[in-house]
Parts: C-alpha cells; structure tokens; sequence
C-alpha cells in the first residue's frame, strides 16, 4: 500500500492527542485561527489558482471560493470551538451492580477519522478544528480542484503544531487522487471512521466500496411544502432563502410542494426567485398558474421522476402541485434523501402530522432548510449532515465524533 507509512503516522500521532489538556488544544485552535487572519494572504493567492484552474464555468465555483470575509468566518468558528465543553470523558452511565462491579461509560475519540470532500476548502479546517478538539487525528482527502489551498490550509496547521510541540501527523492531506480515495477506504487498523461530504455520486461509492466504517452525509434532495394554510409572507421568505442564500450546499431547496389550493399564489410565493434567476421545472398545474407571471426563460416543464429525483445544487428548482398533506408527506418518502424537509403552514395540527411523518434528519416548521448547519445549531463547526440513522444524525459536531468504552472496577470479585 503505497500511503501506508502515512496511515501510519497518523495511527501513531492519534495516541498522542489522549496525552493533550484540553486547555492546550483551545490554545492551538486559537492559534491556528490567528494564523489564518494573518495568512489570508498565502491562503487566497493558493485558492485563486485552483480558481483559474476551474474556470468561472466550474459547476461548484462558489463552494471552491474563499474571500477575506469567509476565511473570518472560518476562524471564529475555530474559536467557537475553542470555548465549547470537551466532549471527552463524559460520563454517560454510572452504576454498581449488585457483586459491588463498579461500571462507567465514559466518551473516547474514534482515533483516526477519514475525511473525503469534493471542492470545499473551508472543510479543511473545519474537520481540523472538531477531530482536534475531540481527540481525533484527520485523514483528509480533498478534490483535486482545491488541492492546492487544501495544502496552504494543512501547512498553516502544521506550523501551528510544531510550534506547540505537538505531532503535526495528528492531521494529514492525501493525495487529490482516486488511488488515494480507495486506498483511504480500505485502510482497515488504520482508519476508525470514515465520512464522505459531497455528490450523491461519491457518497455511494464510498459507501460501495469501503472497508473501513462509513457515515453517510450531505447528499440532499430537500423539499418544502407550502400548506393550504401557509403564510404568503412567511412562505416568499422561507422558499427565497432556502434556495437562493446558497444554492451549492446540500440544504439548498431543490422542489418546492404546493397545495392545489394556493396555486393561485404560486407567482407571488416565487416571485422573489426571478430576479435571481432561478430556473423552475413545474407540473403541469404549476406552469399554468405561473406562465405569464414568472419569466417564460425561467419556466419550464418539469421531467417527472428525474425532475423530482434532482439534487439541482444550482439556480434550479422543481415545483409540483399535490392535492394535500398527506400527497406532500408521501411525495418526500418517495424522493426525499433524509436530509432536511420544512412545511409552511398556520395549522398546528398539519405541523404536527409533518413533524412526525417525515423521515428526515431536520424537520422544519415555519422556517427554512438553510438552517441546517452545524454552527446554526450552536455545536460550532460541523464534520457534515448525516442521513443516515444508524448512529449520528443531522449536524455531526465534537459529540458526533466520539464514541465510548466501558470502565469496570472490582475488588477481587469473580463470575460463578
């Protein structure tokens, strides 16, 4: 295994990390956070390379952009996470059982976490900070169209380390190829955990062909039914930011439901999409209420299924009609991926009943699916979304990324 000296390493570096107070690694993530202030630099003149190198055309161009705005943000959610309680050794169970065994449960670090992205350079540092803090060491493995900001990004890390005499292995880039993708996957002793974040497409093949554990994340087809009793204002609101505030992330609004009823206020509940030229694939009864209102440019008919199927991470949505509550909630069990659903409605009841039928990670009333963020939940920065219900679920933080062992204490008892 030709990266097998690194698996290596950072193997090693992992059991070091138990060695660190937590009060040193806030310090080193405060530090790395001041190191990107004043590095922004180094770090901008990196990821405009890989810009030029994409293209303006590039699918994903603003999910490879950094600005000096972003990379502040960057840093104060490292220093957000600085100030978060250590999710280390909790207590999660306490008893003695009746032979007077004394039994804890008490949270660890996985090890060593996997990390495979597409074109994210803020990934980096956000992995970074959360496996750091929590006692993971990182094995990242980024997109070739960020390779060269990845490397400025882990080489400002690496400076940080070495300066607080910690093992800088404790995180490590890969190489942006495939050879490194499955080789990561299949690192079995040396991989704990691996998370894939990005397309439907690599979520699948990690998940096809890993050796190594996997929690799904990201992939997100994500709806919002508009009630027959919904907001107008509420819901021009909610629809506009779900989908126009960031369209390449995996919260972003891809279809929009619409109660048969309300057709007639389907214009002015989009309208606000046109002048951000939002292209809409509608049903038929949708495009009948819309033609003439929306730009005809911007309207379209939708496909059917691979309309309803799309995850559009661009100005695209669909827009279909259903005669009801139960028509939505049915639709979302169909073509929902289990990332994040919201309703706007005035009816508590239909709340309710959308609140216990849908089977997402994250469940909206009344607001929108943008939300779905790690740092908007108040955990700080996130690993990724997970979709899946077999251990975390929704935005994976410092919690998400431990697991736990049993500590057993006896005076000489034995089992008859």
């Amino acid at each position: 295994m030709a990266l097998e000296n690194t698996f290596k390493k950072v193997k090693e570096a992992s059991k070091t990390l138990a060695l660190i107070t937590d009060d040193k690694r806030n310090k080193i993530l405060n530090a790395v956070a001041d190191a990107i202030e004043e590095n922004k630099d180094s770090i901008l003149a990196a990821n405009k390379s890989d810009l030029d190198k994409a293209g303006k055309d590039y699918a994903f161009y603003d999910r490879l952009l950094l600005t000096p705005e972003r990379l502040d943000g960057i840093a104060a959610d490292m220093r957000h996470v600085a100030t978060l309680p250590s999710p280390l050794g909790k207590v999660l169970k306490d008893k003695t059982l009746d032979n007077g065994l004394h039994l804890k449960r008490v949270s660890v670090p996985f090890g060593v976490i996997g990390m495979i992205f597409e074109a994210r350079p803020n990934v980096t540092f956000d992995v970074f900070s959360l496996c750091f803090k929590s006692g993971n060491a990182a094995l990242l493995k980024g997109g070739k169209e960020a390779d060269g900001t990845n490397r400025a990004e882990v080489e400002l890390i690496h400076n940080v380390l070495k300066a607080n005499g910690v093992d800088p292995s404790v995180v490590e880039l890969l190489p942006a190829t495939h050879e490194a993708t499955g080789a990561l996957l299949t690192a079995v002793g040396y991989v704990d955990l691996c998370i894939p974040r990005g397309s439907k497409r690599l979520i699948s093949f990690v998940r096809d062909t890993a050796k190594v554990p996997v929690i799904e994340t990201g992939a997100g087809v994500v709806h919002c039914y508009f009630d027959k009793t919904g907001d107008l204002a509420k819901g021009q609101r909610i629809v506009d930011n779900a989908k126009t505030r960031r369209c390449t992330v995996c919260n972003a609004l891809d279809c929009l439901l619409i109660n048969v009823n309300r057709l007639k206020d389907l214009p002015q509940l989009v309208a606000p999409l046109a002048s951000k030229d939002v292209k809409l694939h509608a049903d038929e009864q949708a495009y009948k209420a819309l033609e003439g209102f929306y730009p005809s440019a911007l309207l379209g008919h939708s496909d059917g299924e691979e309309t309803w199927n799309t995850e559009w991470l661009s100005m695209q949505m669909g827009v279909r009609t259903v005669g009801s509550l139960d028509d939505a909630i049915r639709h979302i069990d169909t073509y929902g991926s289990g990332h994040s659903e919201s309703i706007v409605t005035e009816d508590k009841a239909a709340a309710k009943k959308f609140e216990d039928m849908v089977d997402a990670a994250c469940v909206y009333v009344n607001a929108p699916t943008s939300f779905t963020d790690g740092a908007q939940f108040g955990l700080g920065a996130e690993i990724g979304i997970s979709t899946q219900k077999l251990g975390a679920r929704g935005p994976m933080a410092l919690e998400e990324i431990t697991t736990y062992k049993w500590l057993i204490e006896g005076n000489g008892q034995i089992r008859s």
